[in-house]
């Protein structure tokens, strides 16, 4: 069931405009991401941090916060117009170069 980063952001886009109200504007999706990426940080704290669960608490899981961040970031570029394989090969590009050897390699023979 392996998707390309491509065929994923064609199928939120179906989704999304199947719906009047399409895209929500930039800082409505910024708001979004950010709640989103809270809603990890509490997963990933009760996971490995000190905090452990309420015994009423919603069962979420690191994996489908992940997933909604994916999605949220997918409608984000889709708004946009930004092809997030391409954004991704600039960015793999800028580390490969930047930094090239910043982190200790672990084949250096």
């Amino acid at each position: 069931m392996e998707k390309s980063m491509a065929e994923m952001q064609q199928e939120v886009d179906q989704y999304i405009s199947q719906f009047k109200e399409g895209y929500f504007s930039p800082l409505s999706m910024m708001a979004r991401m950010s709640e989103e990426v809270g809603e990890l940080a509490r997963e990933v704290n009760h996971l490995f941090g000190e905090k452990p669960k309420k015994a009423d608490e919603a069962d979420n899981s690191i994996e489908m916060e992940l997933g909604d961040i994916l999605f949220i970031t997918i409608c984000f570029a889709n708004s946009l117009g930004i092809d997030l394989a391409e954004a991704h090969a600039k960015v793999m590009d800028k580390f490969a170069t930047r930094d090239a050897d910043r982190w200790t390699k672990i084949n250096t023979d």
